[in-house]
C-alpha cells in the first residue's frame, strides 16, 4: 500500500504541498472530500493531474480510505439543467455535466438515476416527443445513458435502449451480478398525473454483455413504485413496494388512481416472483411515502424507511409492517416539497430551500441567497442533528420532482 502512494508520489516532479514529503501530500489530498478536490485541482499543474478522479479514485482504493456515499440531485431535466453531487460531510456541490441534448425531445422527468460503483446511470422517464402526435401527450422513453466519474473528463455515454420505454418505475443495481434490473412503470407524466400507461415487463441489463434481457413479468401491473435489492433468507431479492396499479373513475369522470399497499418480491437465483400482503391497514394511510435504504458495503438494504408527512417508519421485515421511528424535530407544511434520501447509515431530510437576504455588500440587498435546510437522524444512535448547505441554484429546488441517487466513492 505504501510503496503503491510512493510509486505515484516519485511520478510527480515537485513537492505538492512545500514542507511535506509527497507520500503525505498524496494521503492529505486524497482524504479530502470529492467536491474539494475539483475546486483545487486549478490551483497548479501537479494538482490538475493528481485530482482528476481517474487518478485519485484508484489511489483512495489504494491507500484504503474509508469509501462514503454523495448525493446526486437532478432539480429537473438533466439534458438542460446540470444535476450535481452533493458532500454531506463538506457540505459542498460538483457540477456534473448536463445529459445529451437532443432538439425534438423535452421535460424528462420520471427518469431512473441509480448507482452502481463509479458510476451513474439514468434510464427512462417521461418526456415530450416534438415528433408524435398529438403534441401535448407524453410519452415513455427508454434512452439509457451512463455517466463515469472516473473518466478524464467525465462525460455521458448512450447505452442500449431498454426494451420496453417506461418512466416512474421500481430500479436497482445488482452489484453481486453487475447488472441493472428494471420493473413496472408507464407514461405517467407531472403536467398529466392522472393519464399514462401502466406495464408489467422486467427487464436485465446486463453490463458485461452490454445488452438486455427480459425477465419474469410481475403478478400486477404498477407504476410510481420504488425498487432495491436485499438478503433474503436462501437468495438475494429485488423487492417492489408501493406505487399505483389500475384507476377508477370518481363520480364517473375524474380518474383517480388505486394505490398499492402490497409488495412483490423476486428472487435473483429463482427468477420466481412471490407476494407480500398489505403493509398497512385500510385507513392507516393513503400510499407509500418517500423511502429511503441504508445500503451496506455490498450495496444490499441493511435498513428500509419511509417518511410519512413528518414522522418516520422502519420497515419490519418480519411482520411485514412499518413501524414507527422517530418524528421530524421541524415539522414540514404540507404546502412544502421536501427530499429524503439515506447515506452512509443516517437519514437525510431535505427541505425546500428558503431565501436569506445577502448583506454582504450594502449595494446588493435586493439580491436573496438560496440555502437548504437538512435534519439528519442516525437510526443507530436515535439522535438528530441539522444541517445548512448554500446550493448553487438560481430557484429553489421542488422535491415533488427532484431526482435523488445515492453513489458510493
Amino acid at each position: 500500500m505504501a510503496s503503491s502512494s510512493s510509486t505515484t508520489a516519485a511520478a510527480l516532479p515537485e513537492p505538492l504541498i512545500p514542507g511535506l514529503p509527497n507520500d503525505i501530500s498524496v494521503v492529505i489530498l486524497a482524504s479530502l472530500p470529492l467536491p474539494i478536490q475539483s475546486r483545487l485541482r486549478f490551483t497548479c499543474r501537479e494538482w490538475r493531474r493528481l485530482l482528476y478522479p481517474s487518478t485519485i479514485l484508484p489511489i483512495r482504493r489504494l491507500l484504503r480510505l474509508p469509501s462514503h456515499q454523495l448525493l446526486a440531485l437532478f432539480p429537473s431535466d438533466p439534458s438542460l439543467s446540470s444535476p450535481f453531487l452533493f458532500d454531506p460531510s463538506s457540505l459542498s456541490f460538483l457540477p456534473l455535466p448536463p445529459l445529451p441534448c437532443s432538439p425534438h425531445l423535452f421535460y424528462l422527468s420520471n427518469f431512473s438515476p441509480l448507482s452502481l460503483r463509479h458510476h451513474l446511470y439514468l434510464l427512462g422517464g417521461s418526456l415530450f416527443d416534438a415528433h408524435s402526435y398529438p403534441l401535448g401527450h407524453p410519452v415513455s422513453s427508454a434512452a439509457v445513458h451512463s455517466l463515469d466519474l472516473a473518466g478524464d473528463p467525465p462525460s455521458w455515454i448512450r447505452l442500449p435502449d431498454m426494451p420496453t420505454p417506461r418512466g416512474s418505475f421500481a430500479s436497482a443495481a445488482v452489484d453481486s451480478a453487475s447488472s441493472i434490473i428494471v420493473a413496472g412503470g408507464g407514461s405517467r407524466h407531472p403536467m398529466y398525473p392522472s393519464q399514462g400507461s401502466r406495464i408489467v415487463s422486467v427487464e436485465w441489463y446486463d453490463m458485461a454483455a452490454s445488452e438486455w434481457r427480459m425477465g419474469e413479468k410481475m403478478p400486477r401491473q404498477r407504476a410510481g413504485c420504488v425498487g432495491f435489492v436485499a438478503e433474503g433468507e436462501f437468495e438475494e431479492e429485488f423487492w417492489v413496494m408501493g406505487g399505483y396499479g389500475e384507476y377508477r373513475a370518481m363520480a364517473g369522470v375524474v380518474p383517480a388512481d388505486v394505490y398499492c399497499r402490497d409488495a412483490v418480491v423476486l428472487g435473483l437465483r429463482s427468477g420466481k416472483w412471490r407476494e407480500v400482503g398489505d403493509m398497512w391497514e385500510e385507513g392507516e394511510r393513503r400510499k407509500l411515502g418517500a423511502v429511503g435504504v441504508v445500503e451496506g458495503e455490498d450495496g444490499l438494504a441493511k435498513g428500509v424507511f419511509m417518511l410519512d408527512r413528518n414522522e418516520i417508519f422502519r420497515y419490519d421485515f418480519a411482520v411485514n409492517r412499518w413501524l414507527k421511528e422517530s418524528s421530524l424535530r421541524r415539522k414540514i407544511p404540507a404546502s412544502e416539497s421536501c427530499g429524503f434520501a439515506a447515506m452512509n447509515g443516517e437519514l437525510y431530510v431535505l427541505t425546500t430551500a428558503q431565501p436569506s437576504p445577502d448583506i454582504s455588500d450594502l449595494r446588493k440587498r435586493h439580491k436573496k441567497r438560496w440555502r437548504m435546510e437538512i435534519q439528519v437522524y442516525n437510526p443507530e444512535k436515535k439522535k438528530w442533528r441539522f444541517l445548512i448547505a448554500n446550493p448553487p441554484f438560481q430557484q429553489p429546488i421542488d422535491f415533488k420532482t427532484t431526482m435523488l441517487c445515492t453513489i458510493r466513492l
